[in-house]
């Protein structure tokens, strides 16, 4: 079952939930340091991490499930101009996950966050992505780990849906024609509200990351468009030759 969006957006509003975002951004920076010019969709509840992109890349959008909701992203008309001389109205929509409004390999990446874990159309849902995805595009898979804390407290959307393994990812992922290329974690330390654990979640991230990293909260997977050359013999196989009768004589004909 999909979390309600009202749920994620006060979750993200709050102190926990900006550590959260904070952490996660900065993984997300590691693996793309720089999309200028190209377009990002952010499918599940994104906009907190499409949010550091949105200046920077050429076309930004949200798609939001239909099961969890849509909110207005950006909350508030924008009436500065960007580098591309855009001004930003509403970038969401609502879209069944199963069935993008996304032209076909139109997308250079993709960001999936608070999804995977909730739909139960998984191998059609990739399917979409891989469809939207331009050659060469890539997608960002976050979900909740299951050897992590974050995943056994319903306190943040983490601790619900389905939490998975990396192999787990990788292996559904080889399965839809998306080629798993690198992959990290984030959020190593239980998810405290105090204040003092905050910073220490904070302040601890990277002394996780390499000492603990097994027990991160959250896995971000990257995964690449696999495009498979054409088989010539499968072309051969739909020559197919039918007799047609063409005056009194049999000529072959080729479909």
């Amino acid at each position: 079952m999909f979390q309600d969006v009202v749920e994620l957006r006060s979750y993200y509003a709050s102190p926990l939930g900006k550590i959260t975002t904070r952490l996660i951004r900065r993984q997300i920076r590691t693996l793309w340091p720089s999309i200028k010019g190209m377009d990002i969709l952010g499918f599940g509840y994104a906009p907190p991490y499409l949010e550091t992109f949105r200046d920077e890349a050429a076309h930004t959008v949200a798609i939001m499930p239909t099961l969890q909701g849509v909110i207005r992203w950006p909350r508030h008309k924008d009436h500065q101009k960007d580098q591309y001389g855009r001004y930003h109205g509403n970038l969401t929509a609502l879209a069944r996950e199963t069935d993008l409004p996304i032209k076909e390999a139109s997308m250079d990446r993709i960001i999936i966050v608070h999804c995977l874990e909730h739909t139960d159309h998984s191998k059609h849902m990739l399917r979409e992505v891989w469809r939207s995805l331009a050659p060469g595009g890539r997608v960002l898979i976050i979900v909740p780990s299951r050897l992590g804390p974050w995943c056994r407290s319903e306190a943040t959307p983490f601790g619900h849906g389905k939490p998975f393994s990396t192999s787990q990812i990788k292996e559904m992922l080889s399965k839809n024609m998306l080629s798993p290329t690198r992959w990290t974690s984030a959020l190593f330390l239980p998810p405290f509200k105090s204040r003092t654990m905050l910073t220490a979640l904070a302040t601890l991230e990277t002394t996780g990351q390499r000492w603990w990293s097994k027990f991160a909260g959250v896995l971000i997977i990257e995964a690449e468009k696999q495009i498979y050359a054409a088989n010539p013999q499968d072309k051969a196989k739909k020559m197919v030759h039918k007799p047609v009768l063409i005056g009194s004589q049999m000529a072959p004909n080729e479909e």
